[in-house]
Order: C-alpha cells, then structure tokens, then sequence
C-alpha cells in the first residue's frame, strides 16, 4: 500500500512539470507573431515617409533655384585660380575709359617740360648735403641722415697717410675720396708724411672750444659739424719738422689737385673778410666734383660760390666742364610756406640735389 501511494506522487508531479513547459512555448510563439506584425508595420510607415524619384528631383531644383550653396557657387560659377591670374580685364573696361592719358607720367612733369619731373624735397632737406654752408651766419642743424659717421682709423689706408688719433671721424663718402687722394698723391711724390690732425665735431665739443677762448666760433656755427671738413698736418718720418700742412715742396701736389677729388680748402688766401675765419690752408672741405673744380679755377671760397650759383636757373644753368665731362648746375628756391618743394630734375641723366643751409637747392646735372 505504501509503494502504491509514492508512485502516485511521482507520476502527479511530473504530470504537473509538463503542462507548465508547453504553456511556455505557446507564449513564446505569441510574442514572436506579435513581433513580427509590429516590425511589418514599422517598415511600412517607414517607406511611406521616403520621397519618390520624382519628389526628390523636384526638390533638388527648387533648392538650387532659391538658395545655391558656397561649396556650389565655388564648384559650378567660379573660375580656376590660374584664369583670374592669365585673363586680361575687358579693352572697354570703365576704369581705363575714365582715367586721363596724362596720370600715366608725375603729375609734375608737365610743369617743367619735357625730361624733367618734379622730385619732392622736404624743406629739412635744405639743411643736407654736400654743398651746405655753415659759417657765422647759417648754423648747422645736425639733420638726421646727412652724414655716415666712421671713424678714419678704420678706414684709413695706413701705407699712405696717418691719422693724429684712433678717435677723429669723417663721412664715409669723404673718407673714400681722402683715400683716393692720398694713395695717388703717395704714387706721385713717394711721400706718406701727411697726417690728418682734425675732423668733425660735435655741438658741445665745439661749445667747449668757444668756452674757452679756443674757438671765436660757438656751437652749431662751426664748418666741421658738417663732417666734411678737416685739417692737414705734416709729420716726415725723419723728423725733420712738423706742423700744420702748407703747400710747399713735394707736398703743394695736394693743393694743386685736390679738386680733382671735390675738395677745396675752406678759407683761402684774400677771403677772410668774407668767410669770416683767417686764411687756413690747412684746412679742408668735401663739396664734390664739378663744383671743387669751378672754385679753384675761379679763385673762389664756398659762400662766394653759393651766392653765384643762385643766380643759375634750370633753363638758363652753370655750365662746368671737367675732363671730357660735362655738368649743368642750377638752383631751386624752397618753397616759402614750408612746404615740400617740387626740384626739377632730369629723367634720363645723372644728378644730384643738395640743399645750401640757407633758402633752397642745389642740383647738378651730369651729361657725359
């Protein structure tokens, strides 16, 4: 009886055990139909919001129609680089119809005629260059880029002429002309006595001179601020002599020909009551060539000379032979309201243009 009973227990569970198992797969087949209706629905709504080949091209057209994208103005309107770069703008091209013929050349050509144009100075420029005079009357104003300052002993051609100290200085330019100088003076006379004793000069070096009592001239007035001016002295080797440089003996080859090299001495013999210092010729000043030549042929000093010079004019100027060259110098007042000054000056020749330190400019013309 007892064995019966157990059995029964266990075929009723196990009766109990399958039932539950199938109830579990028919679920599992509900939820799969279900799934799979959900999902055909999905893709049917999904391919009804899809625009046809027709809507798409309608589309696209109207949007290039009312609003062109940058990338499609950039891809299907605009040229390569390379045509901006070669094509040439159209012949009838407004600009060139409305621009006058005459904007092609300086507005101030036409003023001074055909070869000349006007070259704008500013009025500072009347206190630059090589021909400015500086004496009691027209102080020098130390303008900014009128001179190269250096130092002689390092440019100075030691085989030829000496220098007093490691600290005078010159311009660059009149250095270089010095040097030329001297070396063909050297390789005409064999002679390498001559010394430079003197250069340019500061305001307050200059101030300090007249402070006490060595100098009649105070600041500002004196020719070496210019830097173009210096002093010679003579120191043979065997010391024989020395002092200041006269042209005498193998040593006048200097003052016969240092105008060949654009110097003249700067207070000459006769002329103190005019340059106000006494006669030194020992004394040296750069103003260039022609215009060393025209003032040693006539006998002249540097504030004799401006004063001729301003009587020349462009159309009726100096003429000044040198060698087989030949120079025309003229003279140009600055404007008196202190604004630039137009200065003729040629197109097709060699020219210079310095002011005088006084009241306007002067221009040299080169022809051969």
């Amino acid at each position: 009886m007892n064995i019966k009973i157990r059995r029964y227990a266990f075929m009723s569970n196990h009766k109990r055990y399958r039932v539950r198992y199938d109830r579990i797969v028919v679920v599992i087949l509900v939820i799969a139909v279900i799934a799979v209706i959900a999902s055909s629905l999905i893709i049917a709504v999904t391919r009804s919001d899809v625009p046809t080949a027709e809507n798409t091209s309608t589309e696209t057209s109207t949007a290039e129609t009312t609003a062109p994208s940058i990338v499609d103005n950039l891809e299907t309107t605009a040229p390569p680089p390379t045509e901006f770069q070669t094509t040439a703008p159209p012949a009838t091209s407004p600009v060139s119809e409305t621009l006058p013929a005459e904007t092609s050349q300086p507005a101030t050509q036409s003023v001074f005629g055909d070869g000349f144009v006007g070259e704008m100075h500013a009025v500072e420029d009347v206190y630059k260059g090589d021909l400015v005079l500086v004496n009691t009357n027209h102080a020098y104003t130390f303008p900014l880029g009128d001179m190269e300052l250096v130092t002689l002993f390092d440019h100075i051609l030691i085989d030829y002429y000496s220098v007093s100290d490691y600290v005078i200085k010159l311009d660059l330019n009149v250095v270089e002309h010095l040097n030329q100088m001297m070396t063909d003076f050297y390789n005409a006379e064999q002679n390498t006595d001559i010394t430079v004793i003197g250069g340019y000069r500061t305001y307050e070096e200059q101030a300090d001179k007249y402070a006490n009592g060595i100098s009649a001239l105070s600041g500002g007035y004196s020719d070496y601020h210019t830097a173009r001016t210096f002093d010679l002295g003579i120191f043979p080797k065997d010391g024989s002599s020395s002092g200041y440089y006269s042209p005498t003996g193998s040593y006048s080859w200097v003052d016969e020909n240092a105008s060949n090299y654009g110097f003249i001495v700067r207070y000459p013999d006769g002329k103190d009551n005019v340059t106000g210092e006494t006669a030194r010729p020992q004394t040296y000043r750069y103003v260039g060539t022609p215009h060393s030549t025209y003032i040693k042929k006539n006998n002249l000093c540097l504030e004799e000379y401006i004063d001729r010079v301003k009587s020349y004019t462009k159309d009726s100027p100096l003429e000044i032979s040198v060698g087989t060259s030949l120079y025309h110098v003229y003279f140009v007042q600055a404007d008196p309201t202190g604004n630039p000054t137009a200065v003729p000056v040629p197109t097709d020749k060699e020219y210079s243009v310095s002011g005088d330190n006084c009241e306007g400019f002067i221009v040299t013309v080169k022809f051969s």
